[in-house]
Order: C-alpha cells, then structure tokens, then sequence
C-alpha cells in the first residue's frame, strides 16, 4: 500500500492523472451507490409482495428448504465431477437437473392445490424426485457421517415442503387432510380417565349421582308397573333410596334448586321414552310436506292464545326450497345453530323452531330437528317446565307437557 507522501508526490508529478483517476472514483461511487438503492427498492418490493403477506412459519420454511436444495445440489454437483466426469460449462449446465425438476414438481403441485384441491401426481414426483437425489448424493459421500447428511438433507426440504403444503390445504379447504379415530385423547376419554367437556369433577361426579336415582326410580317404576314380586320391589326401592341417599350427601340435591331441577329433568325424560316412538319428524328431502304431516300441536287455553305464538309454519324463512351442502357446510351450520341455542338458553330463552331457521338460515325441518334434541336436555327443559310451572305456557311439539303435579310429566 502505496504510503502518504508516494501519494503527494504522484499527485505533484501527475495532476491530470490524479484529476481522471478522481473523477472515475467519483463516477464508481456514484454508480454504486445507485445499484445500492435500485437493489434495495427491488428487495424492499418483493419483501412487501411476497414475504410480508405470508405468516412467519411460510417464511421460514422457505429460508430452510432453500438451504437444504443448495446442500442437496452441493451434493449433486460433487457427483457429477466425480462419478459422470462432467467438467465445466457442461458441469454447470448439468449438475441441478433433478433439483430444477424438484422445484418444477412443487410448484406445479402447489398449483394442483389451488384449482383442486389436491397436490396430485406432482406431489408424488417431489418425493420420488427427492429421493432420487439424495441416493445419488450420498454415493459419493466420503464417510458414513457425511452418506447421513447428504441423504436427510434433501429429505428434510421435502418434509418442509410438505408441512407448507398441508397448512395451505387446511387454509383452503378449511379442514385437515384426515382426522385419526386412535388419539392419546380418544383414548383416555375411553377409558374412563378424561372428559370431553370442561366440567369439573365435582359437576361429573354430581351428574353421575343424580344418573343414578333417576336410573333407579325409573326401574323400580317398571317393575310396579309390571307387577314384580315383593322381593323385587324391595330391592330396587333399596337401592332407590341408597341413590337418594348418596346423592343428597355429596351433591346438596336438598338446598340446590338447579340439581333439584336437572334430576327432576332427568326422571321426565326417562319416563317419557315412549312418546319417542310417536314423533314423525319430516324428512329433509321430502319436497310435498303434506304428504308426511308433522303431529299437531297440544291445542292451548284462549287465555293463553296472545302469549304464545309459536306457528313457525307460518313464517316465511329465507329459502324455502331443500338445501343440497356439502358435509363440512353442513357440520358449520349445525355448530352455529348450536352456538345460538346455548346463547339464547344461557339467557333464559327457549329459541323457537323458526327463531333457529331464520337466525341460521336454515329449513324448518332441519331446525325443528335440532330443537327436538336439544331441548330434551337438563337446563333446557328445566326452562320449559318453569315457563310451565309459572305462566301455564306449554311448550310444542312432540315433547309431552307437565302434568297436573307438576312433578310428572305427561301429554295434553
């Protein structure tokens, strides 16, 4: 390196020189720092366009895959001066072919997956073609820790490239590819060693006794009703009264009127199992609905007429004309039709048939369905029974009425 006072003598010998040699530097920085901005921009657009948009996991998974393909076509590029005894412009031309077909295959797979839904062949070609590569890499390896690395390399890229590729087909399709019947939580749940709600132990187990009076009461009553003998009916009015006993020990049935009313819920459904066997419920794809009418509803008292207003069949819903969805549509509406019930109930409001269908969009079939079911449970009917009890209000449809007790319920 030439020292400061060589400098200030080339400069007092060769000023014209010095002047050119300035200006051309000063045109090099220039232009530098022009290609330095235009990179930038450039960079910062394709950043803003197709980096910034994707979720971070995207991204990364890029970065990853694109250096294992740059290790695989490392790999490659050995094999071919190697093994092939390619050497210069034809090594270079060459030595990626199978990691372009790769890239090939992938993109074309991604494609596959926006316009139906599915990689397809080409999703078969990227691990057929991974393979390929890494087989042929790691037999130029020059030990077995390297044969390893070359070979898990390009297997690693094409694991990443699958894990993107699911994530955007449960994007689009907006499920996963499957769903396991054998999980770790199916597994306890059948056991017996986990539930599938978010109850507490002390409301399973409280659910659990209050199961087994009603369970209890209902056998005895069948075999009073039967005409059992006297050792039978001492027997099960036994353990009736164990039942109660245990249940009013550890769930405060005595003092809880919210317990009071789920057992006494439970009793009515399982003495009323029966009227299940008269409900004619209207099949979904039936276009002439007077052709399998639905039961008619218990007439009402005229002084209760104004109160309750419940002709959904009158109602105009949206659209009418039977509904053809798909299985994942149909699941969707069906958990927001569920959604709106545990709302509505959570307030104290038993929706109507109709209410259901027009908040929904659904048909009254479908919708009157979903109420029959849902309203034969315990926080449900206990509104039904307290609307009865209070204002004298008898809920519609195939479910059977309080009777005169209050206690039993039974048709009207």
């Amino acid at each position: 390196m030439p020292t400061f006072e060589e400098i200030t003598a080339f400069i007092t010998e060769k000023p014209v020189a010095t002047a050119v040699i300035t200006l051309l530097s000063l045109l090099g920085l220039a232009l530098a720092f022009l290609v330095i901005r235009v990179a930038w921009r450039a960079l910062a657009w394709l950043f803003a366009r197709y980096v910034a948009p994707r979720p971070i996991e995207d991204v990364l998974t890029i970065v990853a895959a694109s250096i294992a393909t740059g290790v695989s076509a490392q790999g490659m590029w050995r094999f071919s001066g190697d093994v092939l005894g390619l050497d210069g412009p034809l090594r270079l031309l060459l030595f990626a072919f199978i990691e372009v077909a790769i890239i090939t295959s992938a993109v074309r797979a991604r494609r596959n997956m926006r316009e139906n839904f599915s990689a397809g062949i080409d999703g078969i070609a990227v691990w057929a073609l991974t393979c390929l590569t890494a087989v042929l890499s790691s037999m130029d390896a020059r030990s077995l820790p390297e044969a390893v690395f070359r070979l898990a390399a390009p297997l690693v890229a094409a694991w990443l490239w699958e894990r993107g590729m699911a994530i955007e087909r449960h994007r689009i399709r907006g499920t996963g590819r499957i769903n396991w019947r054998l999980t770790p939580e199916r597994l306890l749940v059948r056991l017996g060693l986990a539930e599938v709600s978010d109850r507490t132990a002390s409301e399973v187990d409280a659910h659990r006794r209050l199961t087994r009076v009603a369970l209890a009461a209902k056998k005895a009553k069948a075999l009073r009703e039967t005409g059992a003998s006297e050792r039978k009916m001492r027997a099960a009015l036994a353990r009736l009264d164990k039942a109660m006993d245990q249940a009013v020990e550890h769930t405060g049935l005595a003092v809880d009127p919210a317990r009071q009313e789920a057992l006494l819920a439970q009793i009515a459904a399982l003495y009323n199992t029966t009227a299940l066997i008269d409900a004619d419920p209207r099949v979904p794809w039936e276009h002439d609905a007077e052709r399998h009418p639905v039961p008619a509803r218990p007439a009402l008292p005229p002084a209760l007429a104004e109160l309750v207003d419940d002709e959904d069949e009158d109602v105009e819903v949206l659209d009418t004309t039977p509904q053809v969805l798909s299985t994942a549509e149909r699941a969707a509406r069906q958990r927001a039709a569920r959604d709106y019930w545990d709302r509505q109930i959570a307030k104290g409001i038993v929706p109507r048939t109709v209410d259901i269908a027009q908040e929904i969009g659904i048909s009254l079939a479908t919708a009157r369905e979903y109420r029959a079911l849902w309203k034969l449970e315990p926080q449900a009917h206990a509104l039904i029974e307290a609307l009865y009890q209070q204002h004298g209000i008898v809920d519609t449809g195939a479910f059977p009425a309080l009777g005169a007790d209050g206690r039993v319920l039974a048709k009207h």
